[in-house]
């Protein structure tokens, strides 16, 4: 199944960042890749976690309220409701595929609680750096529940579900909620979740230049390059090279759910400090003085 014919060459995986079992808010448990280290990091994307267990006791404590600055939190839940509350009055239901994508920009205070006591939580958080520029805007938030995220069949089996940017299948140009036909983050992001049977093939196009990795949360998979298949890792940030404009995806024998995601780089220095992210220490040191204050979202 090839989405997006192309002639340009495949990229192939570049290096690996293993996950790592870690905990945060009020002590949830999750397995962080990017962000796992200082360094770990693949511009513009900062961190992200897979969370996913069926004991309450691992996430029942949620996510009480916490402060960010800097850049933007994507959260996208496959299994169990989290309720998002901030400080401008916004307060979201995030159900089973839906996503919460927020501008943190100048600050934000919010918390994300689970709406259950019981049974499977399961999803991902990313965050993704903003530019110098867009650092100090005001914030802002978008609540995408499951039915407003299009869902698409592949041929051959398998389907997509195209959480931002853009995808061609056939004649079929498929618009995510962000960053589709309507008005570009400057970062350009793709966010794609495939499904795949068992030694199905996908091929995405990706821009020239723009980061790009492959997470495996089910199954397994391996990218096509020049070189051969590259088996990706499971539950691990498979970078892709910067060299080619597509990827080429291939299911293992148990099939693979995964994500897909790129972006433009920022190329800007980062310098960070927990839930804040800019570009020098002295604009963190101001956003901690302003936290202090109450002034981070002024």
């Amino acid at each position: 199944m090839n989405t997006t014919p192309t002639t340009s060459p495949t990229r192939g995986l570049a290096r690996v960042i293993a996950s790592m079992a870690a905990s945060d808010g009020a002590g949830v448990k999750l397995r962080r890749s990017l962000g796992s280290a200082q360094y770990q990091r693949l511009d513009p994307f900062l961190m992200l976690d897979e969370f996913g267990t069926e004991n309450p006791d691992d996430y029942i404590a949620g996510f009480p309220p916490h402060p960010h600055r800097g850049f933007e939190t994507v959260t996208y839940m496959i299994d169990g409701r989290m309720q998002h509350r901030d400080h401008l009055g916004n307060v979201g239901d995030l159900g089973p595929g839906g996503v919460q994508w927020m501008s943190a920009a100048r600050g934000v205070i919010h918390s994300e609680m689970p709406q259950q006591d019981q049974g499977r939580m399961r999803g991902f958080q990313l965050w993704i750096n903003l530019p110098a520029a867009e650092k100090m805007k005001p914030a802002s938030y978008r609540d995408i529940p499951a039915e407003q995220i299009p869902v698409a069949a592949l041929p051959g089996g398998g389907r997509i579900k195209v959480i931002a940017g853009t995808v061609t299948i056939g004649e079929r140009r498929i618009d995510g909620p962000i960053n589709g036909a309507a008005a570009k983050l400057s970062t350009d992001p793709l966010y794609l979740d495939l499904s795949l049977p068992a030694g199905a093939e996908f091929t995405q196009s990706i821009t020239s230049g723009y980061s790009a990795l492959v997470y495996v949360y089910e199954g397994g998979a391996a990218v096509h390059a020049a070189q051969g298949p590259q088996d990706l890792p499971l539950q691990g940030a498979g970078i892709l090279d910067t060299r080619g404009e597509a990827v080429r995806l291939e299911a293992g024998p148990a099939g693979a759910r995964l994500l897909l995601l790129a972006a433009k780089p920022i190329g800007e220095p980062i310098v960070q400090h927990g839930p804040f992210v800019m570009n020098t220490r002295e604009q963190i040191e101001t956003a901690i003085r302003d936290y202090q204050a109450g002034r981070l979202t002024g």
